[in-house]
């Protein structure tokens, strides 16, 4: 238990953290990989050069200084990173190594007003907070290790078919190599897949969608192949696997993990709505739901520029034509002429609150959603317009934590 004086100091710097945290963390992690560069194999290097890390690192100190004196209330956002930290690999070691940087980059950023009552108040809090971290992914280790089929750390699945779902998306469908059982997983979870690249001096690991239904005989993964655009590089890991893993090749996953999930226990309309490749999440959800609950009404939209980028549109369809407790509706921002010659989606542009009322019969509905973050803050607002409770609305960030 931290001490009235130390809930008392942390509190003041509340203000502070809010205009200085992400220098702060832009420090640490300049700190962090001066000192111990081996830690380059496990953060996302495109989300460091982004400035998304940095962003993430910095709310999540912001809120532990916030809610310092009921660590409780920042208990669902401990376990969705405790969830990342697992797939990742980060082990109880590391956290001394973070808690000894963000000090020093505390101390560099703020200068003479890091007193040493302040430092000695976030070395105390940083202590109970990491112990807390420590203690909820000890339980996930032990849990992924030993359910039926499950493993620790990564293990090697080879990749059984390729498939092409559009211009720019790509499944993979994977299998244990060791020829072991598949471990079960909640439709909307991901697994981290760690790379190679010839060439690049440090492994890349990324988290993709699981994006069938639990209980296949494989895994399948749907990646986006993320060119370069103006505002950011190529994605390596994505090109990567799009034009150098075949069919026999082998790739090392870790167990299925994350907090976002569907609950199948709800009887209610569910509403999946997703923009681009955060379809992934939801079509495992989708075909979860026709087979677990098919009494169980689904509205299944999804956002995409046009039809040429529309993954898996033939599949969800045909799902909808054998099940009629579903409807699906897809909004085109920039239809092609073919996709207007052939009234090939629903609506042109973003999806607003006016179309969301019209194609969702009750807002009395459990709502999931995934996508870019301008499509997620989009969507959000709109539910919270129309007066949604939080309770029902559940989404998932592509990357490190955001702010909707």
């Amino acid at each position: 238990m931290l001490s009235e004086k130390t809930i008392s100091i942390i509190k003041s710097t509340v203000p502070v953290l809010e205009v200085h945290g992400t220098a702060i963390t832009k420090r640490f992690y300049e700190l962090l990989f001066t000192g111990h560069p081996e830690l380059l194999n496990v953060f996302n290097h495109a989300n460091q050069k982004q400035g998304k890390q940095q962003t993430a690192l910095a709310n999540a100190v912001y809120a532990a200084a916030q809610h310092i004196d009921r660590l409780e209330a920042i208990l669902p956002a401990v376990k969705q990173i405790a969830h990342k930290h697992r797939s990742l690999g980060v082990k109880p070691e590391h956290y001394p190594i973070v808690g000894q940087n963000l000090l020093a980059a505390i101390k560099d950023v703020l200068g003479e007003a890091a007193t040493e009552d302040i430092l000695q108040a976030w070395a105390e809090a940083y202590g109970v907070i990491a112990d807390a971290f420590i203690s909820v992914e000890a339980d996930m280790y032990v849990q992924a290790k030993e359910q039926h089929g499950g493993w620790a750390e990564f293990k090697p699945f080879r990749v059984v078919r390729k498939v092409q779902e559009s211009d720019v998306t790509t499944s993979f469908y994977l299998v244990p190599q060791d020829g072991g059982a598949v471990a079960a997983f909640e439709p909307g979870q991901y697994v981290s897949v760690k790379v190679e690249i010839p060439g690049e001096p440090n492994t890349h690991i990324r988290q993709y969608s699981l994006s069938d239904a639990p209980g296949k005989p494989y895994y399948r993964i749907s990646v986006k192949r993320e060119d370069t655009l103006e505002e950011r590089p190529a994605g390596k890991v994505s090109v990567y696997l799009h034009n150098h893993i075949e069919e026999g090749g082998v790739l090392l996953l870790s167990a299925p993990a994350g907090a976002f999930m569907l609950d199948q226990a709800d009887e209610r309309q569910v509403v999946l709505i997703s923009g681009g490749v955060g379809l992934t999440p939801m079509v495992s959800m989708l075909n979860t739901l026709v087979t677990a609950n098919p009494s169980r009404k689904v509205t299944f939209i999804h956002a995409a520029q046009n039809g040429n980028v529309h993954a898996m549109r033939e599949h969800v369809e045909e799902l909808a034509r054998q099940h009629s407790q579903v409807s699906v509706y897809w909004c085109y921002e920039k239809p092609t002429e073919r996709d207007k010659k052939e009234a090939a989606y629903h609506k042109e542009g973003f999806i607003d609150l006016a179309w969301l009322q019209e194609v969702v019969p009750t807002q009395d509905s459990a709502f999931y959603f995934c996508g870019p973050t301008p499509f997620m803050k989009a969507v959000n607002g709109a539910l919270r317009a129309w007066g949604v409770p939080e309770a029902d609305i559940h989404y998932e960030f592509f990357g490190p934590a955001g702010s909707l």
